[in-house]
């Protein structure tokens, strides 16, 4: 789905979808699989949850894992599609994928979800046990 691009991301083409939600989202069942693949380091048990960190145009922004959203798909909050140029959606687009440490500096940057967490197990998700 996801092949090397740079040394900070992956790039793959996924269809781009609007979504009610207020996250970017994708099929659950594939954000583990590639959570595992990319952001797991193999040292013990570790979250396969985490949120992933991709790039459409200019645009960064973490990713969910969702059941109700189709293989293949990235569904994008509908604010989120207003600053693309996606006009007929669903639409096959390039999708970039932040590697691990790429996507621990974005997070830090953007003073989100703190970057120790990307790949790492002992952490909760953003709200958990708020």
């Amino acid at each position: 789905m996801f092949e090397v691009f740079s040394r900070g991301y992956y790039l793959g083409r996924l269809y781009v979808t609007p979504t009610d939600g207020d996250h970017a989202l994708m099929h659950s069942r594939q954000h583990e699989h590639i959570n595992e693949e990319v952001y797991a380091t193999g040292d013990g048990l570790e979250r396969l949850d985490t949120p992933l960190v991709m790039k459409l145009e200019s645009h960064h922004f973490p990713v969910h894992g969702a059941a109700d959203v189709p293989t293949n798909t990235l569904a994008l909050p509908e604010s989120m599609l207003e600053g693309t140029e996606i006009r007929n959606p669903p639409s096959l687009r390039e999708v970039f994928l932040a590697r691990r440490e790429r996507a621990r500096q974005l997070l830090e940057f953007s003073g989100g979800w703190q970057a120790d967490r990307v790949g790492s197990p002992d952490d909760d998700p953003p709200g958990a046990g708020t």
